[in-house]
């Protein structure tokens, strides 16, 4: 392919303004965004903003200052609706992505009968799987036996019709990622929705590897629950505050974990030892805010209004395809195979290369000013995020890494990955 397209490409793109928005490190490309998403200027402000409360009002913070505290979550949770195609109300901000899934099992999952089992994959991600093993084991089953983990055929994707194929009449549950987080695969999560209810079972997804990259319908899709970070493509921050959903029709469900701040905001404050559940998602918080790991989401919300999850998603599907064109035709011979699914539809907002040497290839990128990700065994994944990656990033990306592998730079490296891959 023509290796000037970039900047046709990049003289059309219609979010290229917001790359201005962000810090970003000169001579580095970064694309690793869909693990740790890069600081932007509003974020920042936000976060000094809550930090300035703090100063200025002490404990009056909760119900005074620029962002008051008391009410936060449920803000915040209504300015992230959109992006998940969610009702204002279903919508939290709160605990962590973990925490959250232990929230939703523990009330969604009422084994009775024959139907015990969990139903998940076998490609997601390791900590869903610890989380649904010990609420399995705190009900006295054994995670062996009733944890269904629908298998791979290609050890990259999972297709939706074993996924459906395992709905049998013994599953109580299904939790699924939207997106795996090694192939970018994007499952249908209508498609499994509309399954699972018509053989009466539950199901919720874990939305890491797609929110802020992948437009959702939730409510529409009748989807029961869901749970993310929003450290990744939301751009919040290092160990930022998660999120979760739960479909209205699930409001009035006592949750599984109570805590004081899932309370109706009337009565927390009367110190009743009967729990008085708030009416909306805002009943599944558990503990107090994390109030200044959650204000740098204020300022990032800001940007993805103005922006728009549509306009995001093309630019993100663009990206990616562009980057495959040029490694299909730069790479060639040099032994790496896309892992990721091609069609739009199916494709999340990384790029999954593999390569036996894929360690030491990714030790290579950072010693020549890029920032990718490796996931084991063989998997380099390369995420040109829409908000401040540009054509051009991807197309001196490609041809940084086409000199490693024509210099065999990658040689000096032992192909084992760093602690934190």
């Amino acid at each position: 392919m023509e290796l000037g397209k970039w900047k046709e490409l990049d003289e059309k793109d219609f979010l290229k303004n917001f790359k201005n928005e962000f810090y970003l490190k000169k001579g580095v490309l970064y694309l690793d965004g869909n693990s740790l998403g890069l600081l932007s200027k509003r974020a920042e402000k936000s976060l000094l903003e809550s930090l300035n409360d703090w100063k200025e009002c002490g404990i009056d913070g909760w119900m005074a200052g620029k962002h008051p505290w008391y009410t936060l979550s449920e803000e915040l949770g209504k300015k992230l609706s959109p992006l998940i195609g969610a009702n204002p109300e279903e919508v939290i901000i709160t605990g962590s992505t973990t925490g959250n899934l232990h929230q939703l099992t523990s009330t969604f999952f009422k084994p009775s009968g024959s139907k015990t089992k969990i139903l998940a994959d076998e490609l997601t991600f390791p900590s869903d799987i610890y989380a649904l093993k010990s609420q399995l084991a705190l009900r006295s089953l054994d995670p062996g036996q009733h944890l269904i983990r629908v298998k791979s055929r290609d050890g990259r994707l999972i297709e939706e019709e074993d996924i459906i194929k395992a709905m049998t009449d013994k599953v109580a549950l299904i939790v699924l990622p939207s997106v795996l987080y090694r192939s970018g695969q994007l499952l249908d999560m209508k498609r499994l929705t509309d399954e699972a209810h018509k053989r009466g079972i539950l199901i919720g997804f874990d939305l890491c590897h797609s929110i802020g990259a992948v437009p959702h319908k939730l409510s529409e899709w009748n989807v029961d629950f869901a749970f993310w970070c929003n450290y990744k493509y939301l751009n919040a921050g290092p160990g930022s505050v998660a999120g979760l959903y739960i479909n209205a029709k699930h409001f009035g469900k006592e949750p599984g974990l109570a805590g004081w701040f899932g309370s109706n905001k009337d009565k927390q404050f009367d110190m009743n030892h009967d729990f008085v559940a708030a009416d909306t998602a805002g009943a599944f918080q558990i503990g107090t805010p994390h109030v200044l790991s959650t204000a740098p989401l204020i300022g990032s919300l800001e940007i993805f209004e103005e922006a728009g999850m549509d306009r995001l998603r093309e630019k993100s599907l663009n990206l990616t395809r562009y980057m495959m064109e040029l490694i299909e035709t730069e790479l060639a011979g040099f032994g790496f195979t896309i892992g990721n699914p091609r069609d739009d539809i199916r494709r999340g907002g990384h790029v999954c290369l593999e390569h036996d040497e894929a360690a030491r290839i990714c030790k290579s990128l950072k010693e020549n000013g890029i920032v990718p990700d490796f996931r084991a065994p063989n998997v380099i994944r390369l995420a040109p995020v829409a908000l401040y990656t540009s054509f051009e990033d991807v197309h001196k990306a490609v041809q940084r890494l086409k000199k490693i592998m024509v210099e065999k730079q990658y040689e000096k490296f032992s192909n084992v990955r760093e602690v934190i891959a």
